[in-house]
């Protein structure tokens, strides 16, 4: 009687639940401790006692060789640079979340994608809850993404769009965006939470079920993060990130998670006015092609994902005209550009840099965030404080530590055979660089003096902190003939 009495009152009180997430407490409080949000608890009733019985299998065990692998074949999407990050194509019933800021190109490619997977076998189905159907019409002819296959639907609700799931059966459904769509079964506004999570369940079970592709189109933050709970990126089977400067034409898509293949894979796009094509060979979007060298430019080989692309650091000194100095960069983490500058100054002997404003940037919109471009930003830095070039076709690979020491990288063998395929002759590496391509001279180098040392001994503008330093302080101020950039400089590179 006594077991009966509690099983009735806790039964018969009252529970509360946060509407944007779904919390649950037993006591009401002012501020959801899950979502943060003010004044989405309320009560609903206490949650009745629910036990599971063993009910009937789908499908009886089989040991992992017995297993089907058939099924799960991945088909490609028509794209090869997508299908390159993918890991090969688009496995059926997957679900793959791309992510990136607005105006990147996500429905742009994804458009483009439907258009080319769309076959007499495979239909595809793109549901878009951000646009009309007449407004994602004028871009398919646009970028000429038009074909019979490819059904277009403009829907804001879920149960709106699995009925489509069942008129079209599709092996392949574009959402556009999944916070867009809402459940009439769930409280709270379209992107929320709770929303969120339901509308990527119901789809993720659709996809399972039925055998059929989906990609998920998702919103980020304003720092960059995968807008909503972070249970929609465990959920899912692949999540990719576009990236891209809005004012440049190169366009990454990186792969963040992938139970299907690799997560350092990176797809190259470049975004133009007739839609987006891939890029097989990007690296000639980060150079910029001159007849005889400029001072201040250094060549570097930098890792997106497995794939090696050349990439081009450029910097610029002038004399300063306020107390403080400038220091600007572009597509360079401006931490690392300062430590370059101190070990510079530091290690190298470099005065001319501490009352000049320095500028450092990138060609192309690409963005050098690793290591092994800091060899690269420091010759650059060096040649524009001397006023001084480089040699033709040398690039510069790794790591520079704070005592002027250059550390191993990974991958130099890598970046060395692409240098060498793009007609790069000469490279300064750390120590130990392994086999190198045949024809390429290769200096080691054990630290920033040594790296100096390609610099030509010419005549250079004055601007240290005596008024008579050379910018490397090797020579107070000493004229001498200017050497041949692809002379003197690296005679004591052993050929490997």
């Amino acid at each position: 009687m006594a077991a009966r009495t509690s099983r009735s009152s806790a039964k018969d009180r009252p529970s509360y639940r946060c509407t944007e997430c779904g919390w649950t407490t037993a006591k009401w409080l002012g501020r959801c401790p899950e979502c943060q949000a003010w004044g989405t608890v309320e009560e609903y009733g206490a949650p009745a006692v629910r036990t599971t019985a063993p009910g009937r299998v789908t499908s009886a065990a089989l040991p992992i060789g017995q297993v089907d692998g058939r099924q799960a074949t991945a088909r490609g999407t028509g794209v090869p640079e997508l299908d390159r990050v993918l890991g090969g194509g688009l496995v059926p019933g997957a679900v793959v979340l791309l992510a990136g800021e607005p105006g990147v190109g996500k429905s742009t490619l994804l458009l483009d994608v439907a258009a080319k997977a769309a076959s007499d076998e495979h239909r595809t189905l793109y549901v878009t809850g951000e646009e009309s159907a007449s407004q994602v019409r004028l871009r398919a002819d646009r970028i000429n993404a038009l074909s019979e296959h490819l059904y277009l639907a403009a829907e804001t609700d879920l149960s709106a769009v699995l009925a489509h799931l069942d008129s079209v059966k599709p092996s392949l459904l574009i959402l556009d965006s999944v916070q867009t769509v809402a459940s009439p079964e769930i409280d709270g506004a379209p992107g929320g939470m709770a929303q969120v999570r339901e509308v990527a369940g119901a789809l993720i079970r659709a996809s399972k079920e039925r055998g059929m592709s989906t990609l998920l189109v998702g919103h980020v933050t304003k720092d960059g993060a995968i807008a909503g709970p972070r249970l929609l990126e465990h959920l899912v089977d692949v999540v990719l990130h576009f990236e891209g400067d809005r004012h440049a034409r190169l366009r990454l898509v990186r792969g963040v998670k992938n139970r299907y293949g690799a997560t350092d894979e990176v797809g190259c796009f470049e975004l133009h006015d007739e839609g987006i094509t891939g890029l097989t060979d990007p690296s000639g979007l980060f150079l910029t092609r001159r007849a005889e060298p400029v001072p201040g430019t250094c060549l570097t080989v930098t890792l997106e994902g497995r794939r090696p692309l050349v990439a081009e650091v450029q910097a610029l000194t002038v004399d300063s005209q306020i107390p403080s100095p400038r220091r600007t960069t572009s597509g360079l983490e401006t931490s690392r550009v300062s430590m370059m500058l101190a070990v510079l100054e530091q290690r190298g002997r470099i005065s001319a840099l501490g009352k000049r404003d320095i500028y450092s940037a990138t060609v192309g919109g690409v963005k050098l965030s690793e290591p092994a471009a800091d060899l690269a930003v420091a010759l650059a830095l060096a040649s524009a404080a001397s006023d001084t070039p480089l040699p033709k076709n040398l690039v510069a690979i790794g790591e520079v530590g704070l005592a002027g020491e250059v550390r191993r990288v990974t991958g130099v063998q890598r970046r060395l055979a692409e240098a060498h395929r793009l007609g790069f002759t000469h490279a300064l590496v750390p120590s130990d660089p392994g086999k190198v391509p045949a024809g390429m001279r290769v200096l080691e180098v054990a630290d920033i003096g040594d790296a100096l040392r390609v610099l030509p001994r010419g005549r250079r503008r004055s601007g240290g902190a005596d008024g008579g330093d050379d910018g490397r302080g090797d020579g107070g101020g000493k004229a001498a003939a200017r050497a041949r950039p692809e002379d003197a400089p690296l005679q004591s590179a052993r050929r490997q």
